[in-house]
């Protein structure tokens, strides 16, 4: 199940029920099975807060994901800067809605187990996350 949460920001997500599916059909995509999950949008402030909080980094980011995933089955908290994912399309020239399911589909590519510390890490993640970006736009 996917559950929706809006903290210091005005930010209205469209398309609810599209990206849930979306996020079930990578979960399945990848032999996983979606469990409980938590996309919390909000500010650079709030995330900055939980960067600082919970993992001693003072620095703003666009996304922070807590994996409580068990076995096959993936949860866990995605916290989305809305103002840096705004930043990052005008930033690559990007719409802002494909930046947004990018950054989405990253945090659920972190539960099921990728990672982007190295820079072959990084091209893995970045491959998956335009394979599964194509598919969004295919529902």
């Amino acid at each position: 199940m996917v559950n929706y949460y809006f903290e210091d920001t005005a930010f209205k997500l469209k398309a609810k029920t599209k990206i849930k599916n979306w996020l079930k059909l990578v979960a399945e995509s990848e032999v996983y099975t979606l469990g409980n999950v938590s996309v919390i949008f909000c500010s650079d402030n709030y995330i900055l807060d939980i960067n600082q909080r919970f993992l001693q980094h003072d620095y703003f980011t666009d996304i922070i994901t807590f994996d409580y995933s068990e076995g096959s089955k993936i949860s866990g908290d995605l916290f989305i800067s809305v103002d840096s994912v705004k930043e990052n399309s005008i930033e690559y020239g990007t719409d802002f809605e494909d930046e947004l399911h990018r950054v989405i589909v990253h945090g659920i590519l972190h539960l099921i187990g990728y990672d982007d510390h190295t820079d072959e890490d990084i091209k893995i993640m970045r491959s998956k996350e335009n394979y599964y970006l194509s598919l969004y736009d295919l529902l």
